[in-house]
């Protein structure tokens, strides 16, 4: 009986996924803290989620037996959104440092335990597979 790994994995590697691509964003935001005009930028984690789930109905096209089917979790492209300051700088800059400091601490987390999750499952899928 083949396994279908969409559905042994879950949601998971799409999450991996985008907490990746948010924590690329909130680092970009600390890095440019002190530079000129810079807005800052995040994602709707529960919005893009809610599109990779959407976007993992399509397959690929088997042509044969021993081929897996799946889809490309690594092409999700969040909808890039301007952070609103609470109170905006004279120079333009919209990055409140520790703002962005509770949200890359937050999202770091969240990525250690969507990763030790999905490590949980393989981990499961791994002794199915065995017998155990």
């Amino acid at each position: 009986m083949p396994i279908d790994f969409d559905s042994a994995l879950g949601p998971l590697p799409q999450a991996l996924a985008l907490r990746a691509q948010r924590m690329e964003l909130l680092a970009g935001n600390l890095a440019n803290a002190d530079t000129p005009g810079y807005k800052a930028r995040d994602i709707d984690f529960r919005a893009a989620m809610a599109e990779a789930r959407r976007q993992t109905g399509i397959r690929l096209a088997t042509t044969r037996p021993g081929h897996l089917g799946g889809g490309d979790r690594q092409g999700i492209t969040p909808p890039v959104r301007y952070r609103v300051p609470d109170s905006p700088s004279l120079d333009g800059n919209t990055v409140d440092s520790q703002r962005e400091q509770a949200a890359f601490a937050e999202n770091a987390i969240q990525y250690q335990a969507t990763l030790t999750f999905l490590n949980g499952r393989i981990d499961t899928l791994r002794k199915a597979i065995r017998g155990e």
